[in-house]
């Protein structure tokens, strides 16, 4: 059965790591015949939540009108939502933080949004693997507060520069996460 996946990614870097894994979990997810949206938050305009908790009171996910307000129309209707990023600075880079923070939006208007799976791609330069929970941990209490399922996570340490994933099998384990979609 064909899903709505929606890919929300936080890296600014086009040919970086973390995209390379992005277009391998999506193209095995297309050619698994699922149907993938993609967000690039980077290259997209979401500020930060305000926390006057006024969501959807406009029609709109947030009444500050940004890129936002495309994204999480996408969200409600998706079966999957996957992020994807690099640990900046021990931490979710802020490309991509205002889109996580925003969820909060569905919380704020008691949007049905339970029942969801979720899924994350994310490496670090360091070897370190728990230098890494500085994205996964968030993201983790983000779907369990959602009540989504956290069908996976692809977690590449040791990545820095550009085409470093190739030498490490991310990418392959991010085909793996998109085979997990059923």
């Amino acid at each position: 059965m064909s899903k709505k996946v929606v890919v929300i990614t936080g890296s600014p870097r086009k040919n970086g790591n973390s995209f390379a894994m992005t277009e391998a979990f999506i193209k095995k997810a297309e050619e698994n015949g699922h149907q993938v949206t993609r967000f690039d938050a980077a290259m997209s305009n979401v500020g930060g939540c305000h926390a006057c908790e006024t969501c959807f009171k406009s029609g709109k996910a947030c009444s500050f009108d940004d890129d936002f307000n495309t994204i999480a129309p996408a969200i409600l209707e998706a079966d999957v939502i996957v992020f994807t990023m690099p640990v900046y600075w021990y931490s979710i880079p802020a490309q991509i933080k205002g889109v996580i923070d925003k969820l909060y939006s569905f919380c704020v208007a008691g949007k049905e949004v339970a029942g969801k799976e979720c899924g994350l791609i994310a490496c670090c330069e360091e070897d370190d693997m728990s230098v890494l929970d500085g994205v996964r941990i968030p993201v983790e209490r983000s779907a369990a507060l959602l009540k989504w399922h956290m069908m996976g996570e692809v977690l590449v340490p040791g990545v820095l520069n550009t085409g470093d994933i190739k030498k490490t099998d991310g990418c392959a384990q991010a085909e793996a996460l998109a085979d997990k979609i059923v």
